[in-house]
């Protein structure tokens, strides 16, 4: 093979920095058209941000990416992309896998009908799903945890129905949510005030939490301020738009509902789980839903239990319940927590606090003795689709201390520390935290708005080890990380372990949340993954339905395959460049950075879907 000559390397340099540039410039410039808050573009902004990034250097800059032509051949033999028309209007918050016409047909007994149920593939739009008119870039962090644009999610029930409960107030043209709920309407601050005077929120002990039965998402909201993340879910039901709500306030949430089928998180999860009138009939079936919070949650861990049945002697009149149906509702989970070794640290007024036990050895003789039945499963994070069983998961001894947040975020997991991820080392850990620090710093080289607080929800759809998530951690953003099911490993208890919070998901079916939820999307590796496993086009497709308009998508990955990619989505409304890995021509995994385009439900579509 012939060497190189230096004049081709000096101008392949050249141009790889014409790219940079070009690219800064490329996303500068979005980041002032993107609409604010009040769906107004600032040109002042434009003009200035231009000079500033020194646009006009190369105005006329091509922004292919450059390694011997390669990518330009391959792009240009195919015939033009298919181009995807529009849902109709009616589609603007469709969600595929809890779709409320196909929920109906289903059975109601034990949420059935709320649980996951995915269109068969004859069934699956095969068309865009468009933003409501008027639809703006939500407030960034924080004022987004009280505002939400009226556009973006136009539904004013709750406004009625939980009136009294401050929920949600209609103002103008916007949403205000006070920070009430149902058990706290006198705020959030408040009602975590007092769960703090028990359980240690303060000093980073506590840091990933579950709400089960969310609401709005007012008590994950107002625990950001205290360093601590939660991971919360409620059902598509009659409170229309509750976690949709939540999302566009900047708060990490799905749907999801404590049914029949297990959650989708590794066992050992979370540090604290809580209930605020969630609704759950904890008591019920032999105790599985308190059974399954005990799965998720780690030795040591907290569970708050608000409202019903909680204080019910003076309470069960303003309830209307009869007494005897609460004392014996409270009786059952007493009992069921006692099973679980979970011993009560505090019942005052409406809020009761009970704490897992770390002492796994002694917790597990004093089951014996009482007969429990142990879950027979292998492997405890197995859990897609799969059915919960009135069954105590064994707990696993704890090997290694888990530091308090932020030192957990870099420190080695004890799940890896253990060898209890394999293939895994504290080596091989601390070598992917360097490796995706390198990458996030040419990631922001690219993209200026990367950390700058524009993209607030943040989804990495195969987060390996969280390295991403960590590398680019800030008060700003938060990041659901993805775990595969088909995952070669499965790392998603040791990137909770980190403090980071995540799901486990096939990517062959729709996510579980709404439309437009994602205000940049972080794809590693996940096409390559999925070759032969389903149509490459319906994930993309369902990439787009949860990607704000003029939100971002880095992929990496495979050049042929991003060429691939690049083809579809250029049907899609999206604006796309490919670039270069960091470094240089030569290695073969490159990256394309997309932008979704701006655009709303037209009435008039001609779509035939």
């Amino acid at each position: 093979m012939a060497k190189p000559s230096s004049s081709g390397s000096r101008t392949r340099s050249f141009v790889q920095i014409f790219i940079v540039v070009g690219l800064c410039c490329f996303f500068y410039i979005l980041g002032a058209w993107q609409r604010t808050g009040f769906g107004k573009g600032d040109l002042l902004q434009l003009e200035v941000t231009k000079k500033g990034a020194g646009c006009d250097i190369v105005p006329n800059l091509s922004f292919d990416s450059h390694h011997g032509g390669e990518v330009g051949k391959i792009d240009e033999v195919d015939s033009k992309p298919k181009v995807f028309k529009p849902c109709k209007a009616r589609y603007i918050d469709y969600t595929p896998c809890h779709d409320q016409r196909r929920a109906m047909t289903f059975s109601r007994q034990n949420m059935i009908y709320r649980e996951r149920h995915c269109p068969r593939e004859e069934e699956k739009l095969h068309c865009l799903i468009p933003a409501p008119k008027g639809y703006v870039t939500p407030f960034p962090w924080p004022k987004s945890r009280d505002y939400v644009p009226y556009a973006n999610a136009p539904y004013k029930s709750l406004t009625v129905e939980k009136a009294i409960q401050n929920w949600i107030q209609y103002e103008g043209n916007v949403f205000r949510f006070p920070g009430g709920g149902t058990q706290f309407p006198q705020g959030a601050d408040k009602y975590i005030d007092q769960i703090a005077s028990v359980i240690p929120i303060e000093n980073g002990t506590v840091r990933t939490a579950l709400d089960t039965g969310c609401g709005v998402a007012s008590w994950g909201a107002y625990l950001w301020s205290r360093n601590v993340i939660a991971m919360s879910f409620a059902p598509r039901d009659s409170h229309e738009a509750q976690v949709q709500f939540a999302l566009e306030r900047g708060v990490p949430a799905v749907i999801g509902v404590l049914g029949t089928i297990k959650l989708p998180y590794p066992s050992g999860a979370f540090d604290m789980a809580h209930c605020s009138r969630c609704l759950i009939p904890w008591g019920s079936n032999d105790g599985i839903y308190l059974m399954e919070v005990d799965r998720v949650l780690r030795p040591g861990g907290y569970w708050v239990l608000s409202g019903p049945p909680i204080h019910w002697k003076a309470n069960y009149k303003a309830w209307q319940r009869p007494k005897e149906d609460l004392e014996e509702e409270q009786r059952k989970i007493e009992d069921v927590a006692k099973l679980l070794c979970w011993e009560k640290k505090s019942e005052k007024n409406e809020i009761a606090v009970w704490q897992k036990t770390v002492d796994s050895e002694t917790c597990r003789r004093r089951q014996e003795d009482s007969g429990v039945k142990f879950c027979e499963s292998t492997d405890a994070n197995d859990v897609w689709y799969k059915k919960m069983e009135a069954c105590v998961t064994p707990n696993r001894k704890v090997h290694g201390d888990l530091k308090p947040f932020p030192q957990r975020l870099y420190a080695v997991p004890p799940k890896i520390a253990s060898g209890s991820v394999p293939g895994v080392s504290a080596e091989t850990y601390q070598d992917d935290n360097k490796r995706w620090k390198k990458h996030v710093n040419a990631y922001k080289k690219i993209n200026k708005l990367l950390g700058s607080g524009r993209y607030r929800n943040i989804m990495d759809m195969n987060a390996g080890l969280g390295s991403f998530a960590a590398a680019i951690q800030s008060p700003k953003l938060w990041v659901m990380n993805v775990v595969p099911t088909i995952a070669e490993k499965h790392t998603l208890g040791a990137i909770y372990q980190r403090g980071l919070i995540g799901i486990y998901h096939d990517w062959c079916e729709a996510f579980s949340t709404y439309p437009r939820t994602y205000d940049l999307i972080h794809s590693n590796g996940l096409f390559s993954l999925y070759k032969d496993k389903c149509n490459i086009e319906n994930i993309l497709m369902e990439m787009d339905r949860i990607l704000r308009p003029e939100g971002a998508v880095i992929f990496r990955d495979e050049v042929d395959i991003l060429i691939k990619v690049k083809k579809i989505v250029g049907g899609m409304r999206w604006d796309t460049k490919l670039v270069d890995h960091e470094d240089g021509p030569l290695v073969p995994e490159k990256i394309l950075i997309a932008v979704k385009q701006y655009w709303v439900a037209d009435t008039n579509t001609t779509s035939t879907q």
